[in-house]
């Protein structure tokens, strides 16, 4: 229920900022810590009811309406709060005497605002309305209202894909029968293993509709088989009930099932089943214990017995699969061809017919479908019972959102879509409908999103998490659920970045919309009378100058957060004085940004999040060093060339400071100790106070470095040196050193923290071998680029005993022996290798079990006296191998022989990799090349 988890996002900061100020000075004052008391009790009983509203599939206007006020209460006083005590630390600030005695000036100063409306009046205003909600849920009887989550006389909205007919499916048949195929084939571990095929993918692919394609094509081959949709909350009998009455081969009787109880049931199918071989369908499981429960139904009886299952959930879909002879199948979304093929079938009868006038709309309509079939055959069927004309379509196609609440022909595909969102716990569900501030199709970076959903105090530390650790759970949790799509994952397991499916998207949209969490500007909308109260959250994504004269009159001192993501004429927009309770202030990739007054933004006294990233300012606001709270600065790929503004380092809070300039280390350093990632520091440029400074930051996981070549800066070098190793004692993460030219050897005593997981250094730089520092006590390294003078074996082997190792990249100035072989790297997925004497690398057997990329230069010259073999057959997971041919010294034909030899070592590998092969060109061979034509040259001219 939407409604609820946006006041749950409401509650959630307000319920703690209270709590802490009972701990916090202003509580000690007389009167102060009852008034705070009485308040927190008030809100906490509130949001216990609204808990408890979270089990209300289908809540009544009345309920509705009472949620709606509590959210609109929880927002207004957490305001009034902060503004209360910004005057009272305000006045700290101005004042040298007592904080009692400052407390009671400002308590008198803000009760004579009078008809002004002051703080004051406002939190007195707080109080009756918190009167007033109390006495509604009391006059509403609330608490007796129908908490049952099941709607009586609603359809199973799953039900079309049971029933499916062959003949309208498109894009079914290579996956069914590559899956019928594998389904038949015998196990490894024995010839009558059962095996389990999960089925896992976002909502609407299709994914009941395959496994039934799959049964279809091999049914005929089993004893028995069944079909079973598993709800959200299972009926364990139910289930059992379910399987024998569709299984007439059994010789028990459904008649005598309504007595058993769980324990019983699962034993009798059990003991049913023993000795046939079953083909059975658990659709749509929720939970691993839900499929824990189930399969514990199905006996492992060596009669070769196969089980489908289907989810949304990544996590599910891999407990299913616990045997090697068990398969995990991702559901993918159709091509551009399927998804043409299957609408114009539903519409016009025929796979490749649509009127000419009609193609760009179509076209618009089915990216939005994003290849979701149930989105396709849903739109398809609406627009099936509309005339074929361009202007009724543009309408279709521009109220898709609308529609999916309000249209009946969608109602099915609203209905699946929301099943999954439903699921969600409400933080969960607070966070996926913050998404809705992004426009379509937009490419969400994980960073991004999760320093924002903290600035916006949906995080609270959990369990010796942090807040960071927390959010990044929760972004990790909606990929796993199907919410959202992973873009970019890298070797360590992580997400860079999501997109939201578009169909989605438009279902939080709406649900953001209705329940006023987030209003969104975008193409088409006429105004900006769609939100309910105040706006809380304004996201623009284009506006033209009708909107902005609606803009212009509206209240905007409730905006929590401001998004802008377009092109926007920014001369015109509403000045920041007017978005007083901003926490988050976005323009990231905004144009035109460099019209905007930003003289104001000091005024935004509790913004904590603020990007100027993509944007073309050439400097930030100088006065954005007043803003205490601030926990993100990002000024990266902006026209900035100046230094960091002066007094930056008065931002106490500040924990990301992104730039990709260098920049001198700010004096006053040692006061921003909340500083997780730092900018690209130029230490010699610094004074070397701020270098010593560097080593007090103890919460960094972030250090970027730059150092200029030159021995005038040794002492520059000794002390970043002591920074560095009192670091050690810290939680940094990542390390990035570059340098113009020269060695790094004075970080060779260096003792890294064993949370290191990320050590670059630049190219043209170098280390004389491999430290002592870097061993197998390094246990969360996971990305090492590195460059040596010189490298051993030993060298070599010290590397492949790191433990969680995933990416290598490796310089090598020289290979020492000429011939290196790997030993070790047991978790090595990428491996980069560049030598600039052609050292040789072997590979045995064993080693780099799960490389997937082998980049590597090597010297024909060196390489041939070994056969030109790398021994990439012990490498099972290969998939790129790209070799950089040094020819120095090495013949025409040897160089060939070298590439045929690589190629065809490839080609037996049963991966089949891609091969790439680049070579160098033999520079003495170039130049007698063109002495010799030269010559011919001169002869034929005196001839």
């Amino acid at each position: 229920m939407e409604v609820v988890s946006a006041a749950h996002g409401a509650f959630g900061p307000l319920l703690e900022k209270l709590t802490t100020l009972l701990v916090d000075e202003y509580a000690r004052l007389k009167g102060v810590r009852r008034e705070i008391r009485s308040l927190r009790s008030e809100l906490s009983s509130m949001h216990a009811a609204l808990k408890e509203y979270t089990k209300l599939e289908d809540p009544n206007d009345q309920v509705k309406t009472w949620i709606s006020l509590v959210r609109e209460l929880a927002y207004d006083t957490e305001d009034a709060l902060d503004k209360f005590v910004h005057q009272l630390v305000n006045g700290s600030r101005r004042h040298h005497g007592g904080f009692k005695k400052l407390f009671r000036k400002t308590i008198c100063h803000l009760k004579t605002l009078g008809s002004r409306r002051g703080i004051a009046d406002q939190i007195d205003d707080l109080k009756d309305r918190i009167k007033h909600v109390k006495d509604l849920k009391d006059s509403y009887t609330l608490d007796g209202a129908p908490s049952s989550t099941t709607r009586h006389g609603v359809v199973d909205p799953r039900l079309h894909a049971i029933f499916a007919e062959e003949a309208h499916l498109v894009g079914m048949e290579g996956p069914r029968d590559d899956l019928a195929n594998w389904m038949m084939e015998e196990g490894n571990n024995s010839s009558s293993h059962c095996k389990v095929l999960s089925i896992v993918g976002f909502g609407g692919l299709g994914k009941t509709t395959l496994a039934n394609e799959v049964r279809r094509k091999i049914q005929g081959r089993f004893h028995c088989q069944a079909f079973v949709s598993i709800s959200q909350k299972p009926d364990i009998k139910k289930i059992i009930k379910d399987v024998i009455s569709q299984m007439p081969c059994l010789d028990g009787s459904t008649q005598d099932t309504m007595d058993w109880d769980e324990k019983k049931s699962i034993a009798k199918l059990r003991e049913m089943l023993q000795d046939k071989r079953y083909l059975v369908i658990i659709d749509d499981v929720w939970s691993r214990q839900a499929w824990n429960t189930i399969k514990c139904a199905f006996p492992e009886n060596n009669c070769s017995s196969r089980i489908i299952a289907t989810t949304r959930i990544i996590d599910v879909a891999k407990s299913c699969c616990q045997n090697t002879d068990d398969r995990m199948y991702k559901m993918e979304a159709l091509n551009d061809l399927h998804s043409r093929t299957l609408f114009s079938k539903r519409i016009f009868g025929s796979s490749n017919y649509c009127p000419e006038v009609l193609h760009k709309v179509s076209d618009g309509i089915l990216k939005k479908c994003g290849g979701l079939p149930l989105a396709i055959i849903s739109i398809s069927s609406l627009l099936a019972n509309r005339p074929a004309m361009k202007d009724e379509w543009e309408k279709v196609k521009r109220s898709i959102g609308c529609a999916l609440e309000n249209n009946q022909s969608l109602e099915g595909m609203s209905s699946i879509l929301s099943l999954s969102y439903n699921d969600l716990p409400p933080n969960l569900k607070t966070c996926l409908l913050y998404l809705s501030v992004f426009p379509e199709d937009y490419v969400i970076d994980r960073e991004r999103l999760v320093r924002r959903w903290i600035a916006e105090g949906f995080i609270s530390e959990q369990h010796g998490q942090s807040q960071q650790e927390v959010a990044e759970n929760y972004f990790y949790e909606l990929v796993n659920k199907s919410m959202v799509q992973p873009v970019d994952i890298g070797y360590d397991g992580k997400v860079r970045a999501c997109q939201v499916h578009d169909m989605m998207l438009e279902i939080i949209i709406s649900k953001s919309i209705e329940d006023n969490f987030v209003t969104v500007v975008r193409r088409g909308q006429i105004s900006l009378k769609s939100h309910q109260g105040f706006i809380r959250r304004l996201s623009v994504q284009h506006i033209d100058q009708e909107l902005l004269s609606a803009l212009a009159n509206e209240d905007l001192s409730h905006v929590r957060s401001l998004t802008v993501t377009s092109s926007v004429c920014m001369k015109h927009f509403p000045s920041l004085v007017e978005f007083e309770s901003l926490r988050v202030l976005d323009f990231e990739d905004c144009q035109g940004l460099q019209e905007y007054d930003m003289n104001n933004i000091d005024k935004l006294f509790q913004l904590k999040y603020l990007s100027f990233r993509g944007t073309c300012i050439t400097k930030p606001p100088s006065r954005i060093v007043m803003l205490r709270n601030l926990q993100t600065l990002d000024l990266r790929m902006t026209s900035m060339q100046q230094d960091l503004p002066d007094g930056i380092a008065l931002l106490t809070k500040l924990q990301y400071l992104l730039t990709e300039t260098q920049h001198k280390i700010p004096i006053g350093i040692t006061n921003m100790r909340s500083l997780r990632v730092t900018p690209n520091f130029n230490i010699t440029k610094s004074p070397l106070d701020a270098v010593e400074e560097l080593g007090n930051l103890t919460r960094l996981n972030e250090l970027s470095l730059h150092l200029s070549d030159g021995y005038r800066y040794k002492t520059h070098e000794e002390v970043l040196l002591s920074s560095l190793c009192k670091l050690s004692r810290c939680k940094l993460r990542s390390l990035y050193i570059s340098r113009e030219w020269g060695s790094l050897n004075f970080i060779d005593s260096w003792s890294p923290p064993s949370s290191l997981q990320i050590f670059h250094m630049s190219s043209n730089m170098h280390l004389a071998n491999i430290p002592k520092w870097i061993s197998p006590g390094l246990t969360s390294l996971v990305n090492l680029d590195i460059n040596v003078a010189e490298l051993r074996e030993e060298g070599l082997h010290t590397l492949g005993l790191l433990p969680s190792l995933l990416d290598l990249a490796l310089c090598l100035r020289s290979g020492g022996s000429k011939k290196l072989t790997v030993i070790g790297f047991p978790c090595l997925k990428r491996f980069n290798l560049f030598s600039w004497d052609g050292a040789y690398v072997m590979l045995t057997k064993g080693s780099m079990w799960n490389l997937e990329e082998f980049l590597l230069s090597f010297d024909v010259s060196v390489a041939k006296a070994y056969g030109f073999y790398l021994g990439i057959e012990h490498l099972p997971s290969l998939k790129l191998i790209q070799v950089v041919l040094r020819n120095e010294g090495a013949t025409h034909s040897e160089s060939k022989a070298a590439a045929a030899a690589i190629r065809e070592e490839a080609g037996a590998h049963p991966n089949h990799p891609e091969v790439c092969i680049l070579e160098e060109p033999d520079e003495d061979e170039d130049n007698n090349e063109k002495t010799d034509n030269d010559e011919g040259k001169s002869r034929e001219e005196g001839n």
